[in-house]
C-alpha cells in the first residue's frame, strides 16, 4: 500500500523546495492538506498533481 500523507519537510523534499514556497503553495491552494491532530500533512495526490504526474493510472504524465 501507497502512503496517501507525507509530512511539510517530506513534501519539501519531494518537490525539492524550501518551506517558504511550500507554505506559500499550501495557502493558494495548490497543495491539499489535512490536520490530524496538531499536524498537517500533505495529500500527496496534490503533490503528484502539482507534479504533473497522471495520478489515475500510476504513470508519469
Amino acid at each position: 500500500m501507497q502512503p496517501i500523507l507525507c509530512s511539510q519537510a517530506e513534501a519539501g523534499k519531494m518537490l525539492a523546495i524550501g518551506k517558504t514556497k511550500l507554505s506559500e503553495l499550501i495557502s493558494e491552494g495548490q497543495l491539499e492538506t489535512v490536520r490530524i491532530g496538531t499536524r498537517r500533512l500533505v495529500k500527496i495526490s496534490s503533490l503528484k498533481r502539482l507534479a504533473g504526474i497522471d495520478t489515475e493510472c500510476g504513470g508519469e504524465a
